[in-house]
């Protein structure tokens, strides 16, 4: 890859229809990794190796998202609700009606960022208090970032401004970063950007001095090295957790810059480097997915990923992320040209999407 330095700006978003399809790429994508990383997730390489040996596409014989997918599009309705107005007050109501106030999930609301959040909201903290427990530097904001740059397609600062209104309710610091460095990644891939103006996009709207921002150039840096390489240049070795996110955004735009945005060696590259392999393979997904289009994905793949079963969100159940992408790029602000949908409401599926 060519220097970070040498870059062009990103263009301009494409015509409805090129935009519908990279829409559809990258949330379907997210779904995708995630589904294809999950069984291989807190696994070492040599681990998934002695297992699988190379993983080349579904383990199980019944692929499905995990909490990386359903949050997404938790926050692909959110965003579908709002538009550009949404507040920190929006999102606080909205993890109430959707996720606190309601009965959980076996995940039980998830990874460690969303159980200390749940926590914190039932205490009746607010944001950005809500976002102080122990875990506030997760990749959990990450993983549900891609639709910020969905709807913000072409301008990577806003979905980075949206992404981290989103994460202010249950994230800080590096967590907003990880989040925002995707937001804006998938934002510039939308409009078509090369995939060194993407991870340019992404490195521009966090602190140049930042964890994040740190492990995302070292990852790209030796990204042409190849999946060992990358994860070398950026796993925290002996730290139990893998869901870190400066570790995960920087394995997720290594393994998508050693794919040069290609759909399937990106997400096979971040699921085979395991750690939090659902994550990262996701967030791999979104922007492989929105730079190639939804025809990138195998048929085979796309096919295994139905609606959300509301194993983590009840409340998820029965969306399909593919009604999120329609939803996300068919209007703005919350007005909508398509589907029915009217601020206030939850989007249900719409007829038709899956086509």
């Amino acid at each position: 890859m060519p220097s970070i330095a040498c870059i062009s700006s990103v263009p301009a978003p494409g015509n409805p229809a090129e935009l519908r399809d990279r829409a559809r790429g990258a949330l379907l994508g997210l779904a995708v990794g995630d589904a294809l990383g999950a069984p291989a997730e807190n696994m070492k390489p040599s681990e998934i190796r002695a297992r699988w040996g190379r993983i080349t596409g579904f383990v199980t014989d019944n692929p499905a998202g995990t909490d990386d997918t359903e949050y997404a599009i938790f926050s692909g309705l959110l965003l579908a609700r709002h538009g550009s107005a949404l507040t920190p007050a929006h999102v606080e109501t909205a993890w109430h009606e959707w996720i606190a106030d309601r009965s959980e999930g076996p995940f039980r609301g998830a990874g460690f960022s969303e159980r200390g959040t749940l926590e914190n909201l039932r205490r009746g903290l607010a944001a950005p208090i809500s976002a102080q427990h122990r875990h506030a530097w997760s990749d959990g904001l990450a993983m549900r970032a891609a639709p910020f740059g969905v709807f913000a397609a072409g301008r990577p600062a806003e979905a980075a401004r949206l992404v981290a209104i989103d994460g202010s309710v249950s994230h800080d610091g590096e967590g907003i970063y990880g989040g925002q460095a995707v937001a804006a990644g998938v934002a510039a891939a939308m409009a078509g950007a090369p995939t060194i103006a993407v991870v340019a996009s992404a490195l521009a709207v966090v602190p140049d001095d930042s964890w994040t921002a740190r492990s995302l150039r070292r990852a790209v840096a030796v990204a042409h090295r190849g999946e060992r390489a990358v994860r070398s240049a950026v796993v925290i070795g002996g730290y139990p957790w893998t869901d870190l996110a400066p570790e995960a955004v920087a394995l997720a735009f290594g393994a998508y810059a050693a794919a040069d945005g290609d759909f399937v060696q990106a997400v096979l590259t971040a699921v085979n480097m395991g750690r939090d392999a659902d994550t990262t393979a996701a967030v791999a997904g979104a922007l492989a997915g929105a730079t190639q289009g939804v025809s990138a994905i195998p048929t085979e793949w796309a096919a295994a990923i139905g609606p959300a079963r509301g194993s983590c969100l009840p409340s998820m159940a029965g969306h399909h992320v593919l009604d999120v992408a329609e939803l996300l790029v068919s209007g703005e602000d919350g007005k909508w040209r398509t589907g029915g949908f009217v601020p206030g409401e939850t989007p249900t599926p719409a007829e038709g999407v899956r086509r």
